[in-house]
């Protein structure tokens, strides 16, 4: 009930103060046109809530973006090399050897058609082993071999 209470109150103080500032807009108008000043901008204190709102909101993206996202680009393109490597590892125990090349698992599977690139749009690269084994790799984000950044798979 208190909850309830302090809504009401906290909605009539804010219709209070746009009151109060229209009437300041009021007078502040009538004190430019009769003294020919330019307007100036005056913002209700309602509206001064949803600005700072979208400033917040606006902030909160770009953090996401600059340091979550490339994140989960990084995530996925794990999980992709994960999902490589159980088509490989069924088809080693269907044909009993580990494809050439990694278009081999693709075929004409629609599914499977940006299975060989990572999610910054990078090629994915397979290599087989003389025992018998592979290695997946994607670049990363930098697009560069041998950087901190590459995700390396070996079986």
């Amino acid at each position: 009930m208190s909850s309830f209470f302090a809504e009401i109150v906290a909605e009539l103080l804010g219709w209070y103060l746009d009151i109060k500032f229209w009437f300041k807009k009021r007078k502040r108008r009538k004190f430019e046109k009769e003294n020919n000043l330019p307007k100036r901008l005056m913002i209700y204190p309602s509206d001064k809530i949803y600005i700072a709102l979208v400033g917040i909101c606006s902030i909160s993206i770009f953090m996401y973006i600059l340091f979550i996202y490339p994140d989960v680009k990084e995530k996925r393109t794990r999980e992709k090399l994960a999902e490589i490597v159980q088509i490989l590892e069924k088809e080693k125990q269907v044909l009993g050897v580990y494809p050439n090349e990694l278009n081999a698992i693709i075929r004409n599977n629609p599914l499977r058609q940006g299975l060989t690139e990572d999610y910054w749009n990078n090629k994915i690269y397979y290599k087989l082993t003389n025992e018998g084994s592979y290695m997946l790799f994607s670049l990363g984000k930098d697009g560069t071999p041998n950087t901190d950044d590459d995700i390396v798979l070996e079986n």
